[in-house]
């Protein structure tokens, strides 16, 4: 089973009703919000499914557990806790990357969304840098660098696209049968 592809192109999937970008606090988000237009360039697959989640943290060490923690409750609720333990090792691994690429960029925001038609899982995690991710070949003893593998291997496909307000999107999608 092949496991890779990636895209360019840009995208944003919009919120949660409780959520929603738009309903955050003032000053939290500086990008112009996308619309479905952008996801269909990225990820024409995903424009129409009905459920999604937002969730923006800071870029800081809690962002990781945060964002892992949503996911499976969202997960749960959506009726898909059989894709809990793969979509949270994705979640991790692309909010870690988030999170080192915006503070390198001197940004303290990530923002990941999920979005499903309750068979799949497709997870956006946006950060500040433009510069696209690139996989690591870590030797036999690395502690680190293993992040994009283990995305590639845990997903149906992953890719990225830059964002027009700044940094890209780096995106997975996770599939199996909803529980």
């Amino acid at each position: 089973m092949q496991r890779k592809t990636t895209s360019t192109g840009r995208q944003h999937t919009g919120g949660h009703p409780r959520l929603a970008a738009s309903q955050a606090a003032p000053g939290n988000h500086h990008r112009p919000p996308a619309t479905r237009v952008d996801a269909a360039r990225a990820a024409p697959f995903a424009v129409q499914w009905p459920y999604r989640t937002f969730l923006e943290l800071g870029a800081l060490a809690g962002a990781v557990p945060s964002a892992r923690l949503h996911a499976r409750l969202v997960l749960l609720e959506w009726g898909l806790a059989a894709l809990s333990d793969d979509t949270e090792l994705v979640v991790a691994e692309l909010v870690t990357n988030g999170v080192r690429a915006s503070r390198a960029m001197g940004q303290a925001a990530v923002r990941m969304w999920l979005v499903s038609d309750l068979r799949q899982v497709v997870v956006f995690v946006w950060d500040a840098s433009p510069r696209p991710p690139a996989r690591a070949d870590p030797g036999a003893d690395a502690e680190s660098g293993r992040g994009l593998l283990l995305v590639e291997a845990l997903s149906e496909r992953w890719g990225h696209f830059g964002y027009d307000g700044g940094g890209k999107v780096v995106w997975a999608v996770c599939t199996g049968a909803p529980s």
